[in-house]
């Protein structure tokens, strides 16, 4: 293998790893990217506009917006004046995480996965699936802070929506190796631009 073929896949590599960290600190709270995606499309709102539109608890939507916070994706809005003005707007970081968090929304109703997509792990897991990593000691390895418990009720929501499948591969002794299916590979376009 040349030089230069190692340093691109170190470099391939190195964008997996950091878009799988990125994830998985954004699915972290089950309401971060429909928060996103709501703050981009109104240019900010208010807590109560999130609660109602998004049908979210306050406490959850505090919780998420705290996190937000501090990730630095939002920002509480300094100004004051009008009583209309949004309570949250999206940071420089937030606002370039926006377009691809109204993308994945969308993509998600229309398949009709968003109660699975939505949940902690289900759309690391899928990511990791493009990178090549096919077996669960694999995946558990490249996931940042994932638990086995975690990945394993993971692959079997996954599974269970047709986004990926599980073969078991023919050997002594016999594994399973996960893959995403067609339908499953219509979210790596949008994954892959986190």
């Amino acid at each position: 293998m040349s030089t230069k073929h190692r340093s691109t896949e170190r470099v391939r590599s190195n964008h997996h790893a950091r878009g799988l960290s990125r994830l998985a600190a954004l699915f972290h709270r089950r309401w971060a990217v429909p928060v996103l995606a709501e703050l981009y499309k109104d240019r900010g709102a208010k807590a109560v506009t999130l609660t109602n539109r998004l049908g979210v608890s306050r406490e959850s939507l505090r919780a998420t917006v705290d996190e937000l916070i501090e990730h630095g994706w939002i920002a509480r809005n300094p100004g004051y004046g009008h009583p209309m003005r949004p309570e949250y707007l999206l940071t420089r970081r937030g606002e370039k995480l926006g377009p691809t968090c109204v993308r994945l929304m969308a993509v998600m109703r229309n398949m009709g996965i968003e109660r699975i997509a939505l949940r902690k792990w289900s759309m690391p897991i899928t990511l990791a699936l493009t990178g090549g990593a096919e077996h669960f000691g694999e995946l558990k390895r490249i996931l940042p802070g994932i638990t086995s418990r975690a990945l394993a009720l993971g692959l079997k929501e996954l599974q269970r929506t047709g986004l990926i499948e599980r073969r078991i591969v023919d050997q002594y002794p016999p594994t399973s190796s996960y893959r995403l299916t067609r339908r499953g590979r219509r979210l790596v376009p949008v994954l892959q631009r986190f």
